[in-house]
């Protein structure tokens, strides 16, 4: 499909238009989302193919809003550190990098919280720190539940900084298993902006007919 195609996919409620509806949102509305749609999230998520069908993910819900600000203000140190630490190269590239979504990295600054985004609902996923394939497993699982969300009126976002929580001094209280490791952060709730559809990089599949040498000629 081409972008405009997609665009007019992303009016419909189908499979595709769903998929075509769902954006990174990072603003969201004061209001709660309830236990029943977050149990719906969850069992998508829990829908998801995984290798060997070891269902490796587990998911670590925060849901007051005190504790996802107590949990992001964390976050937001350690990575800072880790900011710092890394050297001029790579804060050069990582300012450069925000400078290319310039709107978004102000509204970041702006914001109370730099990691979750106010969002109600906070869900780190982990999985055994052992199993190679768990990260795609993982990576399957978090796009279930967000076009899971997205079916339901409800907006999400991936957040890579919330690997960060396993650095942070209350890890524990997340009481994650010490054989697993937090793969991917994922917030959800009421979005309160409609990200434009960003466009789509199309060539780059290349369909592979089976064909011989011989035969060709």
């Amino acid at each position: 499909m081409t972008t405009a195609t997609l665009k007019e996919a992303a009016t419909n409620t189908d499979t595709i238009g769903i998929i075509c509806q769902r954006r990174a949102v990072r603003k969201y509305k004061d209001k709660p989302v309830s236990i029943e749609l977050i149990e719906k999230i969850l069992d998508a998520g829990r829908m998801a193919p995984s290798a060997i069908n070891k269902q490796p993910w587990k998911f670590f819900i925060l849901t007051r809003r005190e504790t996802i600000r107590h949990f992001s203000k964390e976050i937001k140190k350690v990575a800072v550190k880790d900011f710092v630490k890394a050297g001029p190269a790579q804060i050069l590239k990582t300012v450069t990098h925000l400078l290319h979504f310039l709107p978004g990295a102000i509204e970041l600054f702006k914001s109370s919280d730099h990691v979750f985004y106010g969002a109600p609902v906070v869900i780190f996923i982990t999985a055994p720190a052992d199993n190679e394939w768990a990260s795609l497993d993982v990576g399957m699982c978090a796009q279930n539940m967000m076009l899971a969300a997205k079916a339901m009126g409800l907006d999400s976002c991936p957040v890579g900084f919330g690997k960060y929580v396993e650095h942070t001094k209350i890890y524990s209280l997340l009481t994650i298993p010490k054989s697993d490791e937090v793969k991917l952060a994922l917030i959800f709730g009421y979005g309160n902006e409609t990200p434009e559809m960003h466009k789509r990089v199309r060539n780059n599949a290349f369909f592979i007919d089976g064909k011989t040498q011989a035969e060709k000629q």
